[in-house]
């Protein structure tokens, strides 16, 4: 009597439901073209377990007319009640697998029946479904989320994967695999399964690969091998011996570690976070204009890259890898703060290539071992990397003396293996108009920064009403690391490699200044930048619409005559044109006269203005500082400017990153002077002196003005200066001075209206104490204190050349008054 096969009767129920939601499309469309033997049973295997891939097989076998896979197999020497089997299970979180893998129960009983019966043989179909096609052909952000991953889903996952992409289902019949052929002359049973599951795994991962290209997942395929390297096994040990705790506890604050740290790279969620990126564009920014990106995409093959861009702002991690996917490179894994790992964001961040880094991590020897090893993975396997060598934003918009933490890193893994070349990408991010430009100010005048946080990012939402103008990205000419370290140590690839080496370290500092100075090498200039240069060096940040425009075509001038057009990206729209485009983004005000227009900015707007200066001072800082001597002097020979401007180099060139030295500094500074002649704003006569114009002539005040554009960096570095002179050598340690300079800056501009808030930023003084550091005119002594010799007052009187009596005085005055408090 016949049974009734209520699961089938179910199964069936099942499928037709499934179809009401699916379309598929099916491979090979004959299924002659597969070679299968009529005299032998078919079992097919899929790759995940889940009912609805079941489903789909079953019904796609009845309709090209094979056996069905819920049908019995029947054989002489073999029967079931089904005829498939997965070949994996969920092993979703698992990050140190079982050794003893569990095969399917139907495989074992075949291979079983293979050994007991050398006649039985079964023709094993590898069966590939793939739910939505590949993500770069999804054109929303719900479809690209829930497209084939790497991953292994959850079943509510494959729900939404099912009704959002079940009518572009694809199912894919691979060639018959023979289990007999296969088995061979095996006399393990055990050897013959695990060759078999090997043979399965390969086809399957073969076939994801041609759709979906390889897997990137770092947490399925690398947290394994680099929780079991020798370096992180060490550092376990160390940490239960020195911590008291047992290793497996030791163990799992390895794998804690690493999965705080490592990222979760999934396609399909760049390829959302895309075009969601796409959309937040088109509200917020008039356009991303990318410059030279043919660079990367030239040395892209064969090399390992490091993206190095600026850091103004959290806009840039997602610009930076928004404009490399959507040209058609993988997105670098970018390190991230670990204030960014909030809840939700963290996660999405996560998925798009970010991997956190704590602040500190100096003391916990295990965080920095797992750490180390995870970037030194990256790059040996050539993953594009992306960090900021800054460390921080700017909040002054110039570019922050360099950080050789992660930098250091870098370098010590490409010279411990060197498995492939190494270039570093520096890159250039220009905006028009900041998002976090209010958050800077407050910063700026003495607010503790607000840490990152959900509600925070939920309340920036509003942002996306207001018009930011257009972002700039300019991508420098890459670094090859391996010429690099040739230059300074030919030797390198020899020597045994020790992390502690002299010549290693003074390698990645020159690294870190020559990554900084090509960053700035490849600067754009935007409008907004143009007005400020121009609008903040007038004394009411005030400005004649017709005089302002001359001024910025001045600027505009010198820029095109200066070393640095082989490189910047000009802004060439007439003067007219910028001052408009300006007044549209609201940062500044236009304001009707009868006797001619003004231009003009409040407080706020010239606080913020303040940055975009920022950005392109160094681009104007020698001829700034020529404009400044001989407006503050009069007249003076041309041997004495040179003089005074290589007096003030060492330390101005080193604070702004500027490349020249020796001969080619002069040729600069007579390029520069040149340019000043020809604009009418320096005059010469036979005798060799410089002269500034007539006091009456329009020419004279654009000179002045042009030499306001450096005043504010000089003051900077002769309030330090005289600190250091009114205190006396080794009186102060250097995290005193920086704290103290920070503060005095901040009196200062409370009291004499000096500057802008940017002034005292805390960062830009550590800047300057570290120049004075490496040009050895200070010194630490085993106390770390600060000595120093009469160079220091040397220094102090170069500025006598180039600021006015009274601000020397006002500063001189106030650091004077300072000294007792500094020493009490």
């Amino acid at each position: 009597m016949p049974i009734f096969d209520f699961a089938g009767w179910v199964l069936n129920i099942l499928r037709r439901v499934l179809y009401l939601v699916t379309r598929t499309q099916v491979f090979p469309e004959s299924p002659e073209t597969l070679g299968l033997r009529g005299d032998r049973p078919i079992c097919y295997v899929l790759h995940e377990h889940h009912l609805a891939n079941l489903l789909v097989l079953d019904h796609e076998c009845r309709r090209v007319g094979l056996p069905p896979a819920l049908k019995p197999m029947r054989d002489a020497a073999f029967s079931a009640p089904r005829s498939y089997f997965y070949l994996s299970r969920n092993l979703r979180g698992n990050i140190v697998p079982n050794p003893r893998i569990d095969h399917a129960a139907m495989l074992k009983a075949l291979v079983r029946t293979a050994f007991a019966d050398p006649r039985f043989d079964v023709q094993l179909v590898p069966v590939t479904l793939l739910w939505g096609r590949e993500p770069g052909k999804q054109d929303s952000v719900l479809k690209a989320l829930f497209a084939e991953t790497w991953q292994q889903v959850s079943t509510l996952r494959h729900l939404f994967a099912i009704l959002i992409h079940g009518r572009h289902t694809v199912v894919r019949f691979n060639a018959p695999i023979s289990l007999r052929e296969v088995i061979g002359e095996s006399l393990d049973e055990s050897r013959a399964l695990r060759k078999l599951g090997r043979i399965l795994r390969v086809h399957f991962r073969r076939q994801r690969e041609m759709a979906l290209g390889p897997d990137l997942s770092h947490r399925r395929t690398q947290l394994r091998s680099l929780l079991s390297t020798a370096t992180v096994r060490e550092a376990i040990f160390q940490e239960a011996r020195s911590g008291s705790i047992s290793i497996p506890d030791a163990q799992k604050k390895a794998r804690d570690y690493a999965f705080e740290i490592a990222s979760d790279y999934t396609y399909s969620v760049v390829r959302a976070f895309a075009l969601f990126l796409t959309w937040v564009w088109n509200r917020v920014y008039n356009g991303v204009e990318v410059h030279n990106f043919e660079r990367v995409t030239t040395v892209a093959p064969g090399h390992g890259i490091i993206y190095v861009p600026c850091h103004r702002s959290h806009i840039d991690y997602l610009l930076l890898s928004y404009i490399i996917f959507t040209r058609g490179l993988m997105v670098p894994h970018i390190a991230a703060g670990a204030n960014l790992n909030l809840p939700v964001v963290g996660s999405v961040l996560r998925r798009s290539g970010a991997f956190f880094l704590r602040r500190k991590i100096k003391g916990d020897s295990l965080y920095t071992t797992v750490f180390l090893e995870y970037l030194h993975m990256m790059i040996d396997r050539g993953f594009p990397i992306e960090y900021f060598i800054e460390g921080g934003r700017s909040r002054s918009g110039r570019m922050l003396a360099p950080k050789a933490g992660i930098l250091a890193m870098t370098v010590q893994s490409y010279v411990r293996s060197r498995a492939r070349p190494l270039v570093f990408v520096p890159v250039y991010i220009g905006y028009e108009k900041l998002m976090e430009g209010k958050s800077h100010l407050a910063e700026l005048n003495g607010r503790p920064k607000k840490s990152e946080s959900l509600t925070g990012l939920i309340g920036a939402v509003r942002l996306l009403r207001r018009n930011f103008g257009k972002v700039h990205v300019n991508f420098g000419k890459p670094v090859a690391l391996a010429e690099f370290l040739d230059a300074r140590h030919p030797s390198w690839r020899e020597d045994e490699f020790d992390v502690q080496a002299p010549w290693l370290r003074s390698a990645v500092v020159a690294t870190a200044n020559t990554l900084a100075g090509d960053i700035n090498a490849v600067a754009v200039v935007n409008p907004v930048n143009l007005v400020a240069l121009a609008l903040l060096s007038t004394p009411k940040h005030a400005a004649d619409l017709r005089l302002l425009s001359r001024q910025i075509e001045h600027l505009q001038c010198i820029l095109a005559e200066s070393p640095w057009a082989e490189t910047i990206v000009p802004c060439e729209q007439s003067a007219e044109v910028v001052i408009d485009y300006v007044i549209g983004l609201d940062m500044v005000q236009r304001h009707a006269h009868p006797l001619g227009d003004m231009v003009r900015a409040d407080e706020t707007q010239a606080a913020l203005l303040a940055y975009f200066r920022n950005n392109v001072l160094h681009l104007l800082a020698l001829p700034a500082l020529l404009a400044c001597l001989v407006s503050h002097n009069q007249s003076l020979t041309r041997q004495r400017a040179r003089q005074a401007i290589h007096g003030i180099y060492g330390l101005l060139g080193a604070d702004l990153f500027l490349p020249w030295r020796g001969d080619e500094l002069d040729r600069v500074i007579d390029r520069a002077e040149a340019t000043l002649r020809g604009r009418g704003l320096i005059l010469s006569g036979d005798d060799d002196t410089l002269r500034a114009p007539p006091p009456n002539s329009e020419a004279s005040p654009e000179l002045r003005q042009l030499g306001e554009i450096i005043r504010p960096t000089l003051e900077r570095q002769f309030l330090t200066l005289a600190l250091l002179q009114h205190s006396g050598s080794g009186r102060l340690t250097r995290a005193r001075l920086e704290e103290d300079t920070h503060l005095l800056a901040q009196r200062l501009a409370m009291l004499y209206e000096f500057n802008p808030a940017e002034f005292s930023e805390k960062l830009l003084f550590a800047n300057v104490i570290r120049r004075l550091i490496d040009g050895d005119l200070l010194e630490v002594d085993g106390d770390g204190l600060l000595c120093f010799d009469e160079r220091i007052t040397q220094a102090v009187a170069q500025t006598e050349l180039l600021l006015a009596a009274e601000v020397r005085h006002s500063i001189d005055l106030i650091a004077r008054a300072a000294v007792p408090a500094a020493n009490p």
